[in-house]
Protein backbone atom coordinates (compact mmCIF):
# COMPACT_ATOMS: atom_id res chain seq x y z
CA UNK A 1 0.00 0.00 0.00
CA UNK A 2 1.40 3.43 -0.96
CA UNK A 3 1.37 6.21 1.58
CA UNK A 4 -0.81 8.39 -0.64
CA UNK A 5 -3.51 5.70 -0.52
CA UNK A 6 -3.86 5.78 3.26
CA UNK A 7 -7.29 7.03 4.25
CA UNK A 8 -8.80 8.54 7.37
CA UNK A 9 -10.39 5.28 8.50
CA UNK A 10 -6.98 3.82 9.28
CA UNK A 11 -5.92 6.85 11.28
CA UNK A 12 -9.22 6.86 13.18
CA UNK A 13 -8.62 3.25 14.18
CA UNK A 14 -5.03 4.15 15.11
CA UNK A 15 -6.22 6.92 17.46
CA UNK A 16 -8.79 4.62 19.04
CA UNK A 17 -6.15 2.00 19.83
CA UNK A 18 -3.81 4.64 21.27
CA UNK A 19 -6.59 5.96 23.50
CA UNK A 20 -8.05 2.63 24.61
CA UNK A 21 -4.94 0.45 24.71
CA UNK A 22 -6.31 -2.65 23.01
CA UNK A 23 -7.98 -3.78 19.80
CA UNK A 24 -11.06 -5.02 21.62
CA UNK A 25 -11.68 -1.77 23.51
CA UNK A 26 -11.01 0.32 20.39
CA UNK A 27 -13.37 -1.87 18.36
CA UNK A 28 -16.11 -1.38 20.92
CA UNK A 29 -15.61 2.40 20.89
CA UNK A 30 -15.80 2.55 17.10
CA UNK A 31 -18.51 -0.11 16.81
CA UNK A 32 -16.32 -2.26 14.60
CA UNK A 33 -15.13 -5.84 14.93
CA UNK A 34 -11.75 -6.63 16.44
CA UNK A 35 -10.49 -8.32 13.24
CA UNK A 36 -11.41 -5.18 11.28
CA UNK A 37 -9.45 -3.02 13.73
CA UNK A 38 -6.53 -5.40 13.44
CA UNK A 39 -6.56 -5.12 9.64
CA UNK A 40 -6.64 -1.33 9.89
CA UNK A 41 -3.58 -1.25 12.15
CA UNK A 42 -1.72 -3.77 10.00
CA UNK A 43 -2.58 -1.77 6.89
CA UNK A 44 -1.42 1.49 8.42
CA UNK A 45 1.86 -0.04 9.60
CA UNK A 46 2.46 -1.56 6.16
CA UNK A 47 1.64 1.72 4.42
CA UNK A 48 3.88 3.78 6.67
CA UNK A 49 6.62 1.18 6.78
CA UNK A 50 7.01 1.32 10.55
CA UNK A 51 5.77 -0.48 13.65
CA UNK A 52 3.21 1.52 15.61
CA UNK A 53 2.47 -0.73 18.57
CA UNK A 54 4.28 -3.16 20.81
CA UNK A 55 1.99 -6.14 21.38
CA UNK A 56 1.80 -8.00 24.69
CA UNK A 57 -0.72 -9.82 26.84
CA UNK A 58 -1.44 -6.47 28.53
CA UNK A 59 -2.55 -4.89 25.26
CA UNK A 60 -0.96 -2.60 22.69
CA UNK A 61 1.56 0.06 23.73
CA UNK A 62 2.31 2.81 21.18
CA UNK A 63 5.88 3.07 19.94
CA UNK A 64 7.76 6.36 19.78
CA UNK A 65 6.86 6.54 16.09
CA UNK A 66 3.17 6.18 16.97
CA UNK A 67 3.33 8.87 19.64
CA UNK A 68 4.90 11.28 17.16
CA UNK A 69 1.94 10.72 14.83
CA UNK A 70 -0.78 11.31 17.44
CA UNK A 71 -0.91 15.15 17.20
CA UNK A 72 -1.16 14.95 13.41
CA UNK A 73 -3.90 12.33 13.57
CA UNK A 74 -5.78 14.46 16.13
CA UNK A 75 -5.51 17.46 13.81
CA UNK A 76 -7.01 15.33 11.03
CA UNK A 77 -9.76 14.23 13.42
CA UNK A 78 -10.61 17.84 14.30
CA UNK A 79 -10.60 18.89 10.64
CA UNK A 80 -12.93 16.08 9.64
CA UNK A 81 -15.28 16.85 12.54
CA UNK A 82 -15.36 20.50 11.48
CA UNK A 83 -15.97 19.46 7.87
CA UNK A 84 -18.89 17.29 8.97
CA UNK A 85 -20.41 20.07 11.09
CA UNK A 86 -20.05 22.55 8.25
CA UNK A 87 -21.68 20.14 5.82
CA UNK A 88 -24.51 19.40 8.25
CA UNK A 89 -26.45 22.48 7.22
CA UNK A 90 -26.44 25.15 4.57
CA UNK A 91 -24.72 28.34 5.67
CA UNK A 92 -27.89 30.44 5.57
CA UNK A 93 -30.23 27.86 7.09
CA UNK A 94 -31.15 27.56 10.76
CA UNK A 95 -30.21 23.90 10.82
CA UNK A 96 -27.12 21.77 11.25
CA UNK A 97 -24.64 21.29 14.07
CA UNK A 98 -22.74 23.80 16.20
CA UNK A 99 -20.00 22.65 18.58
CA UNK A 100 -19.75 24.78 21.72
CA UNK A 101 -16.88 24.46 24.17
CA UNK A 102 -16.62 25.87 27.68
CA UNK A 103 -15.46 24.99 31.18
CA UNK A 104 -17.03 22.23 33.26
CA UNK A 105 -18.63 24.66 35.69
CA UNK A 106 -20.15 26.89 33.01
CA UNK A 107 -21.34 23.95 30.95
CA UNK A 108 -22.94 22.21 33.92
CA UNK A 109 -24.27 25.07 36.03
CA UNK A 110 -24.84 28.08 33.76
CA UNK A 111 -25.45 27.06 30.15
CA UNK A 112 -28.05 24.24 30.40
CA UNK A 113 -31.13 26.52 30.75
CA UNK A 114 -29.83 28.72 27.94
CA UNK A 115 -29.30 25.75 25.64
CA UNK A 116 -32.78 24.45 26.47
CA UNK A 117 -34.30 27.83 25.57
CA UNK A 118 -32.25 28.09 22.37
CA UNK A 119 -33.37 24.61 21.26
CA UNK A 120 -37.01 25.61 21.76
CA UNK A 121 -36.41 28.56 19.45
CA UNK A 122 -34.29 26.64 16.92
CA UNK A 123 -35.16 22.92 17.07
CA UNK A 124 -33.23 22.09 13.90
CA UNK A 125 -29.89 23.29 15.21
CA UNK A 126 -28.04 20.51 17.02
CA UNK A 127 -25.54 21.48 19.71
CA UNK A 128 -22.44 19.53 20.69
CA UNK A 129 -21.40 20.70 24.15
CA UNK A 130 -17.73 20.08 24.94
CA UNK A 131 -16.79 20.56 28.61
CA UNK A 132 -13.09 20.99 29.08
CA UNK A 133 -11.18 23.39 31.29
CA UNK A 134 -8.39 23.29 28.71
CA UNK A 135 -8.93 25.80 25.91
CA UNK A 136 -9.97 24.16 22.65
CA UNK A 137 -8.29 25.48 19.50
CA UNK A 138 -10.81 27.48 17.46
CA UNK A 139 -8.28 28.05 14.69
CA UNK A 140 -8.00 24.30 14.24
CA UNK A 141 -11.80 24.13 14.48
CA UNK A 142 -11.87 21.84 17.52
CA UNK A 143 -15.04 23.81 18.26
CA UNK A 144 -17.18 26.43 16.51
CA UNK A 145 -17.90 28.68 19.50
CA UNK A 146 -15.96 29.00 22.75
CA UNK A 147 -17.05 30.55 26.02
CA UNK A 148 -13.89 31.41 27.91
CA UNK A 149 -12.97 33.08 31.17
CA UNK A 150 -10.11 34.97 29.57
CA UNK A 151 -9.76 37.17 26.52
CA UNK A 152 -8.82 35.17 23.40
CA UNK A 153 -5.46 36.20 21.97
CA UNK A 154 -5.41 34.21 18.73
CA UNK A 155 -5.77 36.15 15.52
CA UNK A 156 -8.52 35.28 13.02
CA UNK A 157 -11.07 35.03 15.85
CA UNK A 158 -14.16 37.15 16.36
CA UNK A 159 -14.41 37.71 20.12
CA UNK A 160 -16.88 39.56 22.29
CA UNK A 161 -16.74 40.30 26.00
CA UNK A 162 -20.12 39.31 27.46
CA UNK A 163 -19.72 40.10 31.12
CA UNK A 164 -17.87 39.61 34.35
CA UNK A 165 -18.41 36.82 36.86
CA UNK A 166 -17.69 37.35 40.53
CA UNK A 167 -16.35 34.53 42.70
CA UNK A 168 -16.74 34.87 46.47
CA UNK A 169 -16.36 32.60 49.49
CA UNK A 170 -19.20 30.55 50.96
CA UNK A 171 -19.77 27.85 53.54
CA UNK A 172 -22.63 25.39 53.94
CA UNK A 173 -24.79 25.75 57.06
CA UNK A 174 -23.81 22.21 58.06
CA UNK A 175 -20.14 23.23 58.15
CA UNK A 176 -20.94 26.32 60.20
CA UNK A 177 -22.76 24.25 62.80
CA UNK A 178 -19.33 23.01 63.85
CA UNK A 179 -17.17 26.02 62.97
CA UNK A 180 -17.47 29.74 63.63
CA UNK A 181 -17.46 32.22 60.77
CA UNK A 182 -13.95 33.61 60.13
CA UNK A 183 -13.65 37.34 60.69
CA UNK A 184 -10.51 37.91 58.59
CA UNK A 185 -8.72 36.14 55.75
CA UNK A 186 -6.03 35.17 58.24
CA UNK A 187 -8.67 33.25 60.22
CA UNK A 188 -9.03 30.84 57.27
CA UNK A 189 -5.90 29.07 58.48
CA UNK A 190 -8.05 27.46 61.16
CA UNK A 191 -10.63 26.21 58.67
CA UNK A 192 -10.98 23.59 55.97
CA UNK A 193 -10.67 25.60 52.76
CA UNK A 194 -11.58 24.16 49.36
CA UNK A 195 -9.47 25.31 46.43
CA UNK A 196 -7.15 24.59 43.55
CA UNK A 197 -4.31 22.13 43.29
CA UNK A 198 -2.19 23.20 40.32
CA UNK A 199 -4.15 25.64 38.15
CA UNK A 200 -1.53 28.29 37.32
CA UNK A 201 -3.97 30.85 35.95
CA UNK A 202 -6.01 30.98 39.15
CA UNK A 203 -2.91 31.59 41.26
CA UNK A 204 -1.83 34.30 38.80
CA UNK A 205 -5.21 36.01 39.25
CA UNK A 206 -4.93 35.79 43.04
CA UNK A 207 -1.44 37.29 42.91
CA UNK A 208 -2.55 40.04 40.52
CA UNK A 209 -5.36 41.04 42.89
CA UNK A 210 -2.93 40.93 45.84
CA UNK A 211 -5.08 38.33 47.57
CA UNK A 212 -3.41 36.31 50.25
CA UNK A 213 -4.91 32.96 49.28
CA UNK A 214 -2.40 30.44 47.95
CA UNK A 215 -2.16 26.70 47.42
CA UNK A 216 -1.11 26.29 51.05
CA UNK A 217 -4.39 27.88 52.11
CA UNK A 218 -6.36 25.00 50.61
CA UNK A 219 -6.62 21.84 52.67
CA UNK A 220 -9.02 20.28 50.14
CA UNK A 221 -7.43 20.67 46.69
CA UNK A 222 -8.81 19.88 43.23
CA UNK A 223 -8.59 21.67 39.89
CA UNK A 224 -12.13 20.55 39.03
CA UNK A 225 -14.50 23.41 39.79
CA UNK A 226 -17.41 20.96 39.72
CA UNK A 227 -15.73 18.91 42.44
CA UNK A 228 -15.07 22.08 44.46
CA UNK A 229 -18.74 23.01 44.21
CA UNK A 230 -19.80 19.51 45.24
CA UNK A 231 -17.51 19.64 48.28
CA UNK A 232 -18.90 23.05 49.20
CA UNK A 233 -22.49 21.81 48.90
CA UNK A 234 -21.60 18.75 50.99
CA UNK A 235 -20.46 20.94 53.88
CA UNK A 236 -16.81 19.92 53.58
CA UNK A 237 -15.42 23.40 54.08
CA UNK A 238 -15.25 27.02 52.94
CA UNK A 239 -14.86 27.49 49.19
CA UNK A 240 -15.19 29.88 46.32
CA UNK A 241 -18.19 29.88 43.99
CA UNK A 242 -19.74 32.14 41.41
CA UNK A 243 -22.22 34.36 43.23
CA UNK A 244 -24.92 33.48 40.72
CA UNK A 245 -24.51 29.76 41.43
CA UNK A 246 -24.06 29.99 45.20
CA UNK A 247 -27.02 32.29 45.78
CA UNK A 248 -29.43 29.76 44.32
CA UNK A 249 -29.13 27.86 47.60
CA UNK A 250 -30.26 29.22 50.97
CA UNK A 251 -27.93 26.67 52.59
CA UNK A 252 -24.77 28.46 51.41
CA UNK A 253 -23.74 31.33 53.66
CA UNK A 254 -21.51 34.23 52.51
CA UNK A 255 -18.05 34.28 54.06
CA UNK A 256 -15.77 37.37 54.15
CA UNK A 257 -17.49 39.02 51.19
CA UNK A 258 -16.05 42.41 52.14
CA UNK A 259 -12.51 40.99 52.16
CA UNK A 260 -12.46 38.63 49.18
CA UNK A 261 -13.80 38.72 45.65
CA UNK A 262 -12.37 37.55 42.35
CA UNK A 263 -13.71 38.93 39.07
CA UNK A 264 -13.41 36.89 35.87
CA UNK A 265 -14.27 38.14 32.40
CA UNK A 266 -16.50 36.10 30.09
CA UNK A 267 -15.65 36.04 26.39
CA UNK A 268 -17.43 34.41 23.46
CA UNK A 269 -15.36 33.67 20.37
CA UNK A 270 -15.63 31.97 17.00
CA UNK A 271 -13.44 31.67 13.93
CA UNK A 272 -13.91 34.53 11.46
CA UNK A 273 -14.60 31.97 8.70
CA UNK A 274 -17.87 31.16 10.46
CA UNK A 275 -19.31 34.67 10.41
CA UNK A 276 -21.46 33.79 7.39
CA UNK A 277 -22.93 30.70 9.08
CA UNK A 278 -26.46 31.48 10.24
CA UNK A 279 -26.61 28.72 12.84
CA UNK A 280 -23.31 29.80 14.42
CA UNK A 281 -24.39 33.44 14.37
CA UNK A 282 -27.76 32.61 15.95
CA UNK A 283 -26.20 30.70 18.85
CA UNK A 284 -23.39 33.23 19.32
CA UNK A 285 -25.78 36.20 19.48
CA UNK A 286 -28.26 34.35 21.70
CA UNK A 287 -25.57 33.39 24.22
CA UNK A 288 -24.09 36.88 24.13
CA UNK A 289 -27.44 38.49 25.00
CA UNK A 290 -28.17 36.04 27.82
CA UNK A 291 -24.68 36.07 29.28
CA UNK A 292 -24.49 39.87 29.26
CA UNK A 293 -27.61 39.83 31.42
CA UNK A 294 -26.16 37.08 33.62
CA UNK A 295 -22.90 38.98 34.01
CA UNK A 296 -24.75 42.06 35.29
CA UNK A 297 -26.89 40.18 37.80
CA UNK A 298 -25.33 36.69 38.03
CA UNK A 299 -28.91 35.35 37.73
CA UNK A 300 -31.26 34.47 34.89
Amino acid sequence: MEKRDLDWTLYRSFLAVVRHGSLSAAATALQLTQPTLGRHIDGLEAGLGTSLFTRSRMGLAPTDAALSLVPHAEAMEAAIAAFTRTASGEAQEARGTVRLTTSEIMGSEVLPPLIAEFRRLHPYIDIELNLDDRQQDLLRRDADIALRMTRPTQTALIARKVGVLTVKLYAHKDYLRHHSLPETLEDLSGHTVIGYDSNPRIFELLDADKLTLSRKTFSLRTDSELAQLALLRAGAGIGGAQTGIAERSSLLVPVLHDAFGLDMEMWLAHHEDLKSSLRVRLLFNFLAEKLISYGRTNTF
